[in-house]
Parts: C-alpha cells; sequence; structure tokens
C-alpha cells in the first residue's frame, strides 16, 4: 500500500501525522511512504530524516493525494483539499464529525473511508488515540488558562497558586476523564484549589483518592455547576461522549454569572463545545470576551506543541496504520476496535452518534463485514 503523509493545513498545526521510524516500519514491511516536503517541520523533523528511513519525498499536496492509497493525517481535511479526495481513498486522522456537517457531507459525496482516530475503542472501552492528545490538551488547559488570568490578557489578574497570605484561584473542571484528570493534576501541584465534576461516582471515587487534598470532587449537575462557576476564576471544559456533539452544559445565563475577567478554556470544542458561548478560535487568535469572561475556545490545542504532541501521538497510531496497510481497510475493520473507528465508508455513515447528531442516515459497519 502507499501511505501518504501530507503537510498539515488547518492554522497554526505543527504536529505531523508519521515520524521517520513509521516511515522505516512502513517501509520494511513492503510498503510505499511518501511525505510532502516540509512536513515534519513544525515538530523538528527535517525531510532528510524522512528519506534516511525509507520515505519519499514530494513536493506538493497534490503529489501526495493523486499517489496515495491511505492518507495518514493529523487534523481534519481542510476545504482546498476537498477536490484531491477521490472514492475509495483511506483517510485515517482526527475527524470530530459530529460538530462538522460540511464536512461530513463532504467526504460523504466524495466517497471516501474515514477511520476516525477519535472513536477507535478498545474492548476494555479506552479510546486508545484519543488519549495522548487528550493529556496534552488537558495539562495545556490548565498552563493557558494560568496565562489569560494575566491582567494584560483580560483576566483578572490572579495567579493561580496565589502566594503566602494570598488566596489561591479557583479552578473548575467539568469531566473526570482524561483531560480532567490531567488538567486537576497540573491545576493542584500550582497550589490552585480545584472542584472537578463528573456524573460517573466510581470515577469520582477513584479521582477522591489519588488526588492530593487541595482537589475535592463533586457530582456534575446543574445545581452544583451553577453554584461552583460564581466563584471560579478559571473553569475548564472536559466533557466527552465519544463520537457525539458535545452536549452544552454551562449555559449563557452561567456564564453570565462569573466573575468579569474570569476565563473559560473549553477544550471540548472539537466536538462543539460544553459551554453556550464556545465559538472556535485559534492559536493566532486563541480569545474572544463575552460576558466579561475571557474564552479560550482553540480547536486543536495540542497543535502548539507540536514535537510532544507528534510523538505522543504516533506512538499509539502507528500499530493500527500498519494494520490498515497490512490488510486493507475491509479486513482490518474485523478487529473490533478499528470498525469502532470506521465512520463513513461506501458513501454513508457507519457511526451511529455520527448520524444521530447531524440526523443523517446511518448504516452499521456490519453490514460490510
Amino acid at each position: 500500500m502507499i501511505i501518504g503523509v501530507p503537510k498539515e493545513m488547518k492554522p497554526d498545526e505543527y504536529r505531523v501525522a508519521l515520524l521517520p521510524v513509521g516511515a522505516e516500519t512502513l517501509s520494511r514491511a513492503g510498503h510505499k511512504v511518501i511525505i510532502q516536503a516540509d512536513a515534519g517541520i513544525g515538530s523538528g523533523i527535517a525531510n532528510k530524516e524522512y528519506e534516511l528511513a525509507g520515505a519519499q519525498i514530494v513536493d506538493s499536496l497534490e503529489e501526495v493525494y493523486k499517489s496515495a492509497d491511505m492518507m495518514v493525517k493529523v487534523k481534519e481535511p481542510m476545504p482546498e483539499e476537498y477536490h484531491l479526495i477521490r472514492q475509495d481513498l483511506i483517510i485515517f486522522t482526527y475527524f470530530h464529525f459530529a460538530a462538522n456537517e460540511d464536512l461530513t457531507i463532504e467526504m460523504l459525496k466524495r466517497g471516501a473511508v474515514c477511520i476516525a482516530y477519535e472513536t477507535i475503542q478498545e474492548t476494555d472501552g479506552s479510546l486508545p488515540l484519543l488519549i495522548p492528545m487528550s493529556e496534552v490538551a488537558g495539562r495545556m488547559a490548565i498552563q493557558e488558562g494560568a496565562k489569560y488570568l494575566e491582567k494584560p490578557m483580560m483576566g483578572r489578574g490572579i495567579l493561580l497558586g496565589g502566594v503566602p497570605g494570598v488566596a489561591p484561584a479557583n479552578v473548575v473542571i467539568l469531566g473526570g476523564g482524561v483531560v480532567g484528570t490531567n488538567a486537576a493534576k497540573v491545576a493542584s501541584a500550582f497550589g490552585a484549589q480545584v472542584s472537578i465534576m463528573d456524573i460517573n461516582m466510581n470515577r469520582l471515587r477513584y479521582l477522591d483518592d489519588i488526588m492530593p487534598k487541595n482537589v475535592i470532587t463533586l457530582m456534575s449537575n446543574a445545581y452544583n455547576i451553577r453554584d461552583r462557576i460564581r466563584d471560579a476564576d478559571l473553569l475548564i471544559g472536559a466533557v466527552l461522549v465519544p463520537g457525539s456533539r458535545t452536549p452544552s452544559i454551562v449555559t449563557r445565563d452561567m456564564v453570565k454569572s462569573m466573575k468579569p475577567g474570569a476565563v473559560i478554556v473549553d477544550v471540548a470544542v472539537d466536538q462543539g463545545g460544553c459551554v453556550e458561548t464556545t465559538r472556535p478560535t485559534t492559536h493566532k487568535e486563541p480569545t474572544f470576551l463575552e460576558h466579561d469572561v475571557v474564552h479560550y475556545c482553540v480547536t486543536n490545542i495540542p497543535g502548539a506543541v507540536g514535537r510532544t504532541s507528534s510523538y505522543a501521538l504516533t506512538n499509539v497510531t502507528l500499530p493500527y496504520i500498519i494494520e490498515i496497510a497490512n490488510n486493507g481497510w475491509k479486513k482490518a475493520i474485523k478487529n473490533p476496535a478499528i470498525a469502532k473507528g470506521l465512520n463513513i465508508a461506501e458513501g454513508k455513515i457507519r457511526f451511529k452518534a455520527i448520524a444521530d447528531a447531524l440526523a443523517l442516515d446511518y448504516s452499521p459497519v456490519e453490514e460490510l463485514l
């Protein structure tokens, strides 16, 4: 199989979808790897490193798409790429279809085979290709939140951990999954007062056991959310419904009740966001003010730390890339984890949560097995 790796087109996206070790592994397995020139530059990887690993470097995006049987990317195709996508081309990347109807319709129309990193799910319920980027995003959420609490950034002028004689910031985290857990670790290490909420009582018990004493756990419900965010200096949205659009659990009225200069970091923005006032932003223009509250809603937070993120991501994607390349997608989906990752194939939506979120027709993966 010919595997293509393009230079990412999403604004301020510095990750790359394959490392030289991946190119070498695939080449040794008998596959051909084509890399667009400078695809790895944002992660500190030179073209020469790919060439030494057995990959071919080509100049243009068009050459990569024309030659590849499978495109391996980090982020969803941009509108500028749509015309290059042909029928039965395998695209393996983060898609987040439930929050992007235009992309969904376009991929259906093009007849692409879309396998999404974010919905590949192992039998234990884990999401192995989402976990490393969630770890990065959770840690960065506190890093960015702390920065935008500074007065020159329109924040309240609060130091996250305070100092002796001055109270630390109040941090509220919605969601106790991978993003929320990593955010709580970093915020508590800074010395902030942290409240983390989840709807799963067993998860809250686990978090209560492992977290330091400046982290308290709370059942996530409208009453507790409304009560806590009134005093929040920093609110982290870390809600996830795999493959589906994130429910808006923080209403506009709740945002209005927050203190002027408070900061919201909605990590769930990729899937639509869990705050009603959320709208997507970029690393170049990361924030906006709504009801005197600073909103940070960047859709590719880990892209800012391209080197760390690329290595973390490709550590987990490579085994699946190899399996799809070795077997083709129709045989690869016999692996239940990859079957969960199949979102679109043969012009039909194959993941029910996406069809439900967009009110479109659904055809189960089982039809293809």
